[in-house]
């Protein structure tokens, strides 16, 4: 007890913490570095471009392509949050970070993907509206409704993140520094504390489960109508029109929720602290650059769109 009181009392020790990023592959820093600025640039250049078609072409003003855009401006801002620290430890070693900072990369890091999940969870409810109830849709879902829905997935994110931050914040670290990871995550900055830190553990793993579950039932309620629904159509035609406007949004479902259960569902903290760095690079390098291509590539709609943008650019030049 006395140690404990001891050790609380110097807090203030430790106001700077170390990322330890990869140090099994520092001899490859460079070689790394060069690939993840490139998957950076290409994710940021391709969210850009689904935000910048979206809101150029007006044929694409719908409720569908708003919760696209909104979800590419949180995938920049996601993205934005951890790349530009990890390819400094690629080329540098490891990272120093203030406190402070490390709390509002953590807040970052978290809002803006908690954001991206219930935003995914209402783009399923979106399919589901415009497949299930096709009669009602244009009633239900205007651009005030879709405004509402992707302020409240900001506002809801952003009350459950704010909480677990502060309880952080007010924990003492008076012992190693060295966070095992390539940014300030919370649960490893939580399990460095030298405070009785079970209750907040427990706090952000719940957190995390909530809304992990809470998005993912939505979707598999909305889409387990929409296959219902879809089943109940007469004609293969029909069938291959509905599932290709829902195709690309499970591919990038499957990837978010796959990487997701990887990290927090592990029965073991020791062997998820060694893996959590691995699965977390899915998250934020692999799954923002392939979201761009999957919603691009299998798109009708964005392809023609690009092609009027260019055609346009061509003869106003």
């Amino acid at each position: 007890m006395k140690n404990q009181i001891q050790a609380e009392g110097n807090s203030t020790a430790v106001q700077e913490f170390t990322l330890e990023g990869f140090p099994a592959v520092q001899h490859l820093g460079k070689v790394l570095f060069l690939l993840h600025l490139l998957a950076y640039l290409a994710s940021v250049t391709g969210n850009s471009l689904i935000i910048t078609i979206t809101w150029a072409d007006c044929r694409l003003h719908t409720p569908m392509y708003f919760f696209l855009s909104a979800f590419s401006v949180c995938e920049c801002g996601f993205i934005t949050t951890v790349i530009p620290e990890l390819l400094n430890t690629f080329l540098l070693g490891q990272q120093k970070i203030r406190f402070t900072s490390c709390l509002i990369q953590a807040f970052s890091f978290l809002f803006l993907g908690s954001t991206i999940f219930f935003l995914m969870a209402g783009m399923s409810l979106d399919r589901y509206l415009a497949i299930c109830r096709p009669l009602h849709y244009p009633a239900i879902m205007n651009l005030r409704v879709c405004f509402f829905l992707v302020f409240f997935c900001c506002f809801l994110s952003f009350s459950l993140i704010t909480g677990v931050v502060l309880k952080v914040s007010q924990l003492s670290f008076c012992g190693t520094n060295v966070i095992p990871h390539f940014f300030c995550d919370l649960g490893a900055l939580i399990r460095l504390s030298c405070s009785n830190h079970r209750s907040t553990e427990m706090l952000n793993f719940d957190l995390a489960l909530f809304i992990l579950i809470t998005s993912l039932l939505i979707t598999i309620m909305a889409y387990s109508n929409i296959v219902v629904t879809v089943l109940r159509l007469p004609s293969a035609k029909e069938w291959k029109k509905a599932f290709s406007t829902c195709s690309s949004h499970l591919l990038v479902l499957s990837l978010m929720y796959g990487s997701c259960i990887f990290i927090y569902v592990k029965p073991k903290q020791t062997s998820r602290l060694d893996s959590n760095r691995e699965a977390a690079l899915v998250n934020t390098v692999v799954t923002p650059l392939l979201n761009p291509i999957i919603y691009t590539l299998r798109n009708k709609q964005m392809h023609q769109a690009l092609r009027n943008i260019l055609f346009r650019l061509k003869f106003a030049t």
